[in-house]
């Protein structure tokens, strides 16, 4: 695992799997919120976005986390490994609601820089609406980039510590440069 799409639904979880691979995996974790999102929540423009992405993929090792849908196909495409997370909407509902909670009026720590936490009506029914709109075209892509690739799906929270658990036991511990 060395470059490593998370993918899933907004509240799936998706930043912290992401961090916990990244310190299983000694691999730096890109937090696409972070770099898509302006100061105000004022979105990067589609052509900018396109080639953020294709320099993050060229690196040789990457966990991107973010859905994007607008350049997924970039990422499933140069990943080894995508991990979708694949949550009940009700578990991304109350995620989402207890994040907001938890960083309201502040920027969260895997957000952009000028973007307090917040929740629109429009994200939510976004994810409310993702299991039967999104997820159907997102397995279908998993299917289309499935060759050569490793797709793991999770489906609740016990899935997602024991795929961890399962990685920290196979692991060598990762040193860091002090």
């Amino acid at each position: 695992m060395q470059r490593v799409a998370v993918i899933g639904s907004g509240g799936a979880g998706k930043s912290t799997l992401a961090r916990g691979l990244g310190a299983i995996l000694g691999i730096a974790v890109v937090h696409l919120d972070r770099l898509y999102w302006q100061p105000g929540w004022v979105a990067t423009d589609a052509a900018e976005w396109k080639e953020v992405q294709r320099l993050l993929i060229a690196r040789d090792r990457w966990i991107l986390d973010g859905h994007y849908g607008g350049t997924l196909d970039l990422r499933l495409a140069a990943a080894d490994t995508v991990i979708f997370l694949d949550m009940p909407r009700v578990v991304c509902v109350v995620s989402i609601v207890r994040r907001w909670l938890r960083c309201r009026g502040r920027r969260r720590p895997d957000g952009a820089v000028g973007c307090p936490e917040r929740i629109t009506w429009e994200f939510l029914r976004w994810v409310w609406h993702y299991p039967k709109v999104h997820r159907p075209r997102m397995l279908a892509k998993l299917a289309q980039h499935a060759d050569g690739r490793r797709i793991v799906i999770l489906r609740n929270r016990v899935e997602v510590r024991g795929f961890l658990e399962r990685l920290r036991s196979a692991s060598p511990p990762t040193r860091r440069a002090s």
